[in-house]
C-alpha cells in the first residue's frame, strides 16, 4: 500500500513530524514501511509556462518553435518535438539552469538552428513512470487545465512535492489498505484526532429504485449489494490534483467517472464499479453464479470462458461483470457516457480469489475483496462517489439508493483481562494505560471488575480473540518498552532427529566421495516431468505456470541433472560428479495436494581418476557409480541388506542398469544413461542414480560393533568360473554365500573374461574366497571340504565349471 504522506494529512494533522519520522512510528508499532519515496527528488527549476504562438520549425518538421510565457517579463523562445503542444496550453517548463532527473540539466541550445531556452516536459520527463500516465498524454507532453497561473511551481501542481510511504502489509491487516483506514492507525500512533471526509450529496426529485432493481440469487458469495445512479454527467479529465494522487498511488488515470471510483477505493478501501446505465440493456442488476461453459468479454477486451464457480453481475440475462474482480466491455464507461450506476457490494473473498486465480487477473480490487473490506463503509462509499460525480462530472445524483440483501454490521464484541494482559507482556500496566490505549485505537471499552470489555469496530476484521487485544496492547505501548526477562525453567540443548542426521551424513559421504551438491527446479516441461520417474503417475500442472519450461512439478530429479552436465558440457567442463537432495511430487487419486517425497539423485560424467603425473586416467563406468552407492550404503550400515538386479528402464542403457532393493523393495536404480538419449542432450557417456530416501533412513538398524582384530591366519581360495554368457555375477555369488556356510567370511569378484580362449556363448568370472575361523587355525581339510561344497553347489545350481 502506498501512501501519500500530503494526503494521509488531509485526515491526521502531522504537522511538525517529517514523513520519515513517521515511518519508523508505524514501523514501530507493527506495520513494516518498506520505504518512504520523496517524488521529485533533485528536481528543481520547473515552473508552468503558457504557450503564446507555436510555428512550424523551419528547417525540421518534427519541430516547432513556441513563444512561452514562464511568469517573467518576457516570455521564452522553446524548441519542443511534442506531437501534441499547441498554442493557449498550460505545459510544465523547465527553465534554463533546472535539473530534471538523472542530474541532466537544463542550458541554452541552438536547435537547427533556432534559439531554445528550455524544455517543455513531458510527464515521464519529470520522473513518472509511462504506466502510470494518462494515454492521451503518454507520447506527448502533459497539458494542466487553464486555471494554472505562469510561473508557478508545475511540481506543487503535479503533487511532486509529497513524499510516498509503502507499507508492508501482511494479509490480516487489511484495514490499512485505505487511506482512512492508514488515518485511523497513525491517529493511535500519534494520538491525534481522525478527520472524515465530509459527504454531502444533493440528490434529485427521481429516486434510483424506479431506475433499477437489483436481485441477489448468490447469497452466500453477495450478501449485500447497494446501487446510485448519476445522471447527466459529462465524461472528461478528473481534476488535476486526483490524478496526482492516484499516479503516486500506483494507479493510471482514465477519466471523472473512473478515476472517482479509484480514488474512493484508495480513499474508503471500497471497491466499486461504475456501469454504463443505457449500456446495461435492462432495469435489472442480478447477482447469480455463472454457468459453465458461459462467455464474457472483459474489459482488456479479453473473452473470458466462466464457471459456477465463479460470481456473475448480469442485466437479468447476460453478465456485464465478473464480480470482484473486471468489468464487461458491453456497460464501460465511455466518452458518450450520460448516465452512470455505482455498485458498492460486498462479495466473498474466497469467490473473487477463485476468479482472480483462474483468469489470471489480480486487481486493486480482487486484493481488497480477497483479504476483506468493511461492510459499514459500503453506503459511504458509494455516497462520496456520487457526491465527486456530481462535483466533478456535472451529474445529478438520484434520490436514495438500492438497497439488495441484508448483512451483520454490529461490530464485535471481545474481552480480555488486566492480568492476562501484564502476564503475557511481562509488563505492569495500570487500567487507565490500557483503556487509553483502547481509547486512541478508536475502540469501544467499558471495564467489568478487572476485565475489559471491547468493542471492536467492524473495519478491524482481524481482531476476534483476547490474544488479538493483547497485540494491540503490545504494539500501541511500544515494543521497546516491553520489559526484557530472562527464560525461567530447565533448558535443553538442541538435538538433531534421527532423519536429519542420516541426511547430513548422506551430503558428507557423496562430498567425501567427490560429488558435487547441485539444486534444480522442482518445476519442469510435461516431457522432462515423466522422464526416469520411480512411481509411474500422470506430473501436477500449474494452473498458472511461469512458462511451459516450468509448467509442470517433477516426478524425479535425474532430468534436471542431466540439463546441468549438458550445460556442463558445452561450456569445456567434461568431467563432472553431482549429487541433489530434493522432493518430487506424487499425485494422490481422492487428495487434495499431493504427495511430497524426498529423493536422492547423482550424475557422473568423464574422467573419475586422472593422475597426470604418473599417466594414470579411469574414466567413469557403471562400477564406479554402484561402488558409490555401496559405499553409501555401508556408510548407513545397510549394505548387507542391498540387492543391485539388472534391469531395462526406459532411457536407461538396458545392459548397464540395475534396480536397487532394499530387503526386497525397490527403492531406486543406478545405470548409464541410454546413448541415444545421452546424444539428444549432447552430452557423453553418463552415470545416472536416484534414490528415495524415506525407505534408507527409517530402516531399522543395528548399533555399530567392533570385532577385535583376528589372532588367527585367513586362507583365501581363487576361482575362476565358465558359466552361460546370460548368468549372472550376482546369481554367483549368493550361491557360493549359500554354500559357504560360517567359515566363508567374503566373496568378491576380480575378473571377467570373453573371449577366444572361452567357449561362445560362455563367459569367464574370477571370485577370491576368504575363509576364516575367529576360534582357531583353519587346516587344509576344513577348508577343501567347504570349498569343494562350494564348487558342488556353484555346477548344480548354476550350471558352473571351473576354468582349466
Amino acid at each position: 500500500m502506498f501512501v501519500s504522506y500530503k494526503w494521509l494529512s488531509e485526515y491526521v494533522d502531522l504537522d511538525g513530524m517529517p514523513a520519515k519520522e513517521l515511518a519508523e512510528k508505524i514501523t514501530r508499532s507493527g506495520i513494516e514501511v518498506e520505504g518512504v519515496e520523496v517524488l521529485g527528488e533533485g528536481i528543481k527549476g520547473v515552473v508552468i509556462g503558457h504557450v503564446l504562438e507555436k510555428e512550424q520549425h523551419p528547417n525540421a518538421d518534427k519541430l516547432n518553435v513556441c513563444q512561452v510565457d514562464i511568469g517573467e517579463a518576457e516570455p521564452v523562445q522553446i524548441v519542443c518535438g511534442a506531437p501534441n503542444v499547441d498554442k493557449g496550453q498550460r505545459v510544465a517548463v523547465a527553465k534554463v539552469g533546472a535539473v530534471l532527473p538523472g542530474n541532466f540539466k537544463i542550458k541554452k541550445a541552438k536547435l537547427r538552428g533556432e534559439a531554445s531556452n528550455g524544455m517543455i516536459c513531458s510527464l515521464q520527463e519529470l520522473g513518472i513512470e509511462s504506466k502510470l500516465v494518462a494515454k492521451e498524454y503518454a507520447e506527448g507532453i502533459f497539458v494542466f487545465p487553464n486555471d494554472v497561473t505562469p510561473g508557478e511551481d508545475a511540481l506543487q501542481q503535479l503533487n511532486l512535492d509529497d513524499e510516498v510511504l509503502e507499507l508492508g502489509l501482511t494479509p490480516n491487516r487489511s484495514d490499512c489498505l485505505s487511506m482512512i483506514g492508514v488515518a485511523y492507525e497513525v491517529a493511535a500512533i500519534l494520538d491525534k484526532e481522525v478527520k472524515l471526509p465530509e459527504i454531502k450529496v444533493e440528490e434529485a426529485a427521481e429516486r434510483t429504485e424506479d431506475w433499477i432493481k437489483v436481485n441477489i440469487d448468490a447469497k452466500e458469495d453477495n450478501p449485500i449489494y447497494i446501487a446510485r445512479i448519476v445522471k447527466d454527467v459529462k465524461i472528461g479529465p478528473s481534476p488535476l490534483w486526483m490524478q496526482a494522487r492516484l499516479m503516486a498511488e500506483g494507479i493510471r488515470p482514465h477519466n471523472n467517472v473512473v478515476d472517482i471510483t479509484n480514488y474512493i477505493l484508495l480513499e474508503y478501501g471500497q471497491p466499486l464499479h461504475a456501469f454504463d446505465y443505457d449500456r446495461l440493456g435492462s432495469k435489472e442488476i442480478v447477482v447469480r453464479r455463472a454457468q459453465d461453459g458461459e462467455q464474457l468479454v472483459t474489459l482488456d477486451s479479453a473473452e473470458r470462458t466462466l464457471s459456477s464457480e465463479h460470481l456473475l453481475i448480469t442485466n437479468g440475462e447476460e453478465g456485464i461483470a465478473l464480480a470482484g474482480v473486471m468489468g464487461g466491455a458491453n456497460s464501460e464507461v465511455e466518452a458518450d457516457t450520460t448516465t452512470v450506476l455505482i455498485e458498492s457490494a460486498y462479495f466473498n473473498g474466497q469467490r473473487v480469489r477463485q476468479a482472480s486465480k483462474d483468469h489470471g487477473l489480480r486487481s486493486e480490487a480482487s486484493a481488497r475483496f480477497e483479504k476483506g473490506v468493511d461492510p459499514n463503509r459500503l453506503q459511504a462509499a458509494a455516497d462520496r462517489a456520487a457526491q465527486l460525480m456530481a462535483l466533478y462530472a456535472g451529474g445529478q445524483v438520484l434520490a436514495g439508493s438500492v438497497v439488495a440483501g441484508e448483512m451483520d454490521l454490529e461490530p464485535k464484541v471481545v474481552s480480555v483481562t488486566l492480568e492476562k494482559l501484564n502476564r503475557v507482556l511481562g509488563t505492569h500496566l495500570q487500567t487507565t494505560e490500557v483503556e487509553d490505549i483502547f481509547r486512541r485505537l478508536k475502540f469501544g471499552v467499558t471495564l467489568d471488575n478487572d476485565e475489559f470489555i471491547v468493542t471492536v469496530p467492524t473495519r478491524r476484521g482481524d481482531i476476534t480473540i483476547s490474544e488479538d487485544l493483547v497485540e494491540e496492547v503490545a504494539r500501541l505501548y511500544g515494543y521497546d518498552h516491553l520489559p526484557t526477562t530472562v527464560p525461567v525453567g530447565a533448558t535443553y540443548p538442541g538435538g538433531l532427529t534421527d532423519y536429519q542426521e542420516k541426511r547430513r551424513a548422506v551430503r558428507r559421504f557423496l562430498e567425501g566421495a567427490g560429488l558435487n551438491q547441485a539444486i534444480t527446479y522442482t518445476l519442469t516441461s510435461e516431457k522432462k516431468a515423466k522422464e526416469y520417474a520411480l512411481d509411474s503417475r500422470e506430473p501436477i500442472k500449474l494452473a498458472m505456470p511461469m512458462s511451459e519450461e516450468h509448467a509442470y512439478l517433477r516426478l524425479s530429479i535425474v532430468p534436471q541433472l542431466l540439463s546441468a552436465v549438458a550445460y556442463n558440457n558445452a561450456r569445456q567442463i567434461d568431467s563432472l560428479a553431482l549429487y541433489e537432495i530434493g522432493s518430487v511430487f506424487l499425485k494422490e487419486t481422492d487428495a487434495e495436494l499431493p504427495t511430497e517425497e524426498e529423493h536422492l539423485s547423482g550424475a557422473i560424467t568423464g574422467l573419475w581418476e586422472e593422475h597426470l603425473w604418473q599417466g594414470e586416467k579411469k574414466a567413469v563406468d557403471f562400477f564406479v557409480a554402484k561402488g558409490v552407492l555401496e559405499g553409501l550404503f555401508a556408510e548407513l550400515g545397510l549394505l548387507e541388506r542391498i540387492t543391485f538386479k539388472k534391469a531395462e528402464i526406459s532411457g536407461m542403457h538396458p545392459g548397464r542398469t540395475a534396480v536397487v532393493e532394499l530387503d526386497g523393495q525397490e527403492i531406486g536404480f543406478v545405470g548409464q544413461v541410454h546413448p541415444q538419449q545421452a546424444k539428444a542432450l549432447d552430452i557423453k557417456e553418463t552415470y545416472v542414480f536416484e534414490l528415495k530416501l524415506s525407505p534408507l533412513f527409517t530402516a531399522k538398524t543395528e548399533a555399530v560393533a567392533y570385532e577385535p582384530i583376528p589372532r588367527f591366519p585367513s586362507i583365501t581360495r581363487d576361482i575362476a568360473l565358465v558359466v552361460d554368457s546370460k548368468v549372472e555375477a550376482g546369481k554367483l555369488k549368493e550361491v557360493i554365500e549359500g554354500a559357504g556356510g560360517k567359515l566363508l567370511k567374503d566373496v568378491h569378484v576380480f575378473d571377467l573374461y570373453e573371449g577366444e580362449h572361452v567357449e561362445a556363448g560362455k563367459k569367464s568370472i574370477a571370485f577370491s574366497l576368504k575363509y576364516f575361523d575367529p576360534e582357531k587355525t583353519l587346516t587344509d581339510e576344513e577348508v577343501v571340504k567347504v570349498h569343494n561344497g562350494v564348487l558342488e553347489a556353484l555346477k548344480e545350481k548354476a550350471g558352473a565349471e571351473l576354468r582349466s
